[in-house]
């Protein structure tokens, strides 16, 4: 590249590997339509074996910005505050030269909201997570039950989905940012929120699904796992076995709708830039920070050792793939989150800061170097599910074994069998006997849970006293205005100022035809 060339991350909530169009059946894929992302996949270094590193929303993203495993910093829960102390992947940029942003949700804890971004025009500023929470009048819109339930067509106006906001915000900003430092390299990360529950979408992308066109869940509730105290655990905690077949198939289907239309909004969002001239010099770079379990093994939602919700789609275009000077290609080697900070480094020229678990996976990105043969690790070090379920997985060639605080250990061998359903703990013999011994050892050397407790505990009562947040009352988004207010984005959603609700008493040629 002739100069410091522009970073775009594109980063989604909960989507499952299993749900990008470019992925066969064959490798677990489901039947998604994503044009845009796979255009985009077939312009790109795909990493087909993307992992992150805590299946659940604050710390995964903690660990993506900060380049570190869980225990390193302090990505415990989805009230982790970022510490002060350690190097964000924004602010090693910023400090390398770079206009960093954040529009969108990234569900930061604490007061401390901007953690290395210059500027967020848009977002969880309050630190409520963010979602546009449907239905619109159910009283409770963060219970459970309401996430398959009303799973379906949106009641918000598509100008007012944050998904658009996100985008129109995205592109505003960097027309401004090239007005006035046009010389200046920038890192956007564009923080969108489906296909998170709320399990809603335009009705055009849940009919496309609903009712013939969704699939059964590629891994049925069964298996030497299902009875694990984790797994039983988990299922009780969500609340999962209220959920018939139907209920189930209907949220799939606005499961597979939010995946299509986030793909809508991406492929809108890219044509656009474009047209503004604004990826030229421009490393696309789509990825999550989490899965989704979407019905598999009889179980929804995340923040377990399973596949569909630790394994998530990660693709990094550059330039050159995009006009075709360097091909595109597929990588399948284990990589994790982590990895992103250190690659963003070496493909922006900055220094890496000291004490980053990620690997630089720069030279494989341009095409003249491999990734590292190594573990990656996947932890969960909360009880959630029951005492002693705290786990770390580690994923390494096609294997994956995960070790717990206090219940059975499992391994499995992911080529032969993707759906994890066959434990060889103690079946396996010759080539995988070898792997699960190496792997019983990383387990041993690197995990010690009673430690991990002790740091989490010190941890979240010294950064919550330090750090604590208190606002007003708020919804989950809100706009930082140039003036430094900030203001309520969704109070038309939730506190609406209600002219009339008779429009055939309002207006004397009402249609009076059906909404779309």
């Amino acid at each position: 590249m002739s100069k410091r060339p522009n970073i775009l991350l594109l980063f989604s909530d909960e989507h499952s590997f299993r749900f990008m169009g470019h992925r066969s059946a064959e490798a677990g894929g489901e039947p998604v339509h994503t044009p845009n992302l796979d255009r985009l996949a077939a312009q790109s270094t795909v990493f087909n074996s993307a992992y992150c590193q805590m299946p659940l929303c604050t710390p995964s993203r903690i660990c993506m910005l900060a380049g570190r495993e869980v225990r390193n910093c302090g990505a415990w829960n989805n009230k982790a505050i970022f510490p002060p102390d350690v190097p964000s992947l924004p602010s090693t940029l910023a400090e390398s030269g770079y206009t960093t942003c954040l529009v969108g949700k990234m569900h930061f804890g604490g007061n401390r909201q901007f953690n290395g971004f210059q500027h967020r025009p848009y977002g969880d500023l309050t630190g409520l997570t963010g979602h546009q929470w449907e239905p619109l009048s159910a009283e409770d819109r963060n219970g459970i039950v309401v996430r398959t339930r009303d799973a379906g067509v949106t009641e918000i106006p598509e100008s007012k989905m944050q998904e658009v906001v996100v985008a129109e915000e995205t592109l505003a900003f960097l027309r401004e940012q090239r007005h006035a430092t046009p010389d200046k390299p920038w890192f956007l990360c564009a923080s969108l929120s489906r296909p998170h529950f709320p399990l809603t979408a335009p009705r055009r992308f849940f009919e496309m699904y609903y009712p013939d066109n969704v699939t059964e869940p590629k891994v049925p509730a069964q298996g030497d796992a299902y009875n694990h105290p984790m797994s039983v655990g988990m299922r009780k905690g969500f609340q999962v076995e209220r959920i018939d077949h139907n209920e189930m198939m209907r949220a799939r289907a606005a499961y597979f709708a939010c995946v299509s239309y986030l793909d809508e909004i991406i492929g809108d969002l890219l044509v656009r830039m474009e047209h503004a001239g604004l990826l030229e010099n421009t490393i696309i770079v789509y990825t999550t920070d989490h899965g989704e379990m979407a019905g598999e093994h009889g179980a929804w939602w995340k923040n377990a050792w399973y596949e569909a919700c630790t394994h998530i789609p990660m693709l990094i275009s550059t330039p050159e793939q995009r006009t075709g000077q360097q091909s595109a290609q597929s990588i399948d080697t284990p990589v994790g989150l982590i990895d992103l900070f250190p690659t963003f480094c070496g493909l922006a020229g900055a220094e890496q800061p000291q004490g980053l678990d990620g690997a630089d996976l720069s030279s494989v990105v341009v095409g003249n170097g491999t990734a590292p043969d190594r573990p990656i690790f996947v932890d969960n070090l909360i009880p959630r599910w029951g005492e002693g379920t705290e786990f770390r997985a580690i994923c390494w060639r096609h294997y994956k074994y995960i070790t717990f605080r206090n219940a059975p250990a499992l391994f499995f061998n992911l080529a032969d069998d993707p759906g994890e359903q066959m434990n060889l703990l103690y079946r396996a013999t010759d080539v995988d006997k070898d792997a699960l011994d190496y792997l019983q050892t990383v387990a041993k050397e690197t995990m010690d849970f009673e430690a991990a407790t002790n740091e989490r505990l010190k941890w979240t009562a010294e950064l919550q006293e330090r750090f604590p947040l208190s606002t007003p009352e708020s919804f989950g988004n809100q706009y930082l205005m140039p003036n430094g207010a900030l203001v309520e984005a969704d109070d038309m959603l939730y506190q609406p100022q209600i002219i009339s609700d008779k429009p055939s008493e309002l207006f004397s040629d009402w249609p009076q035809v059906p909404s779309l």
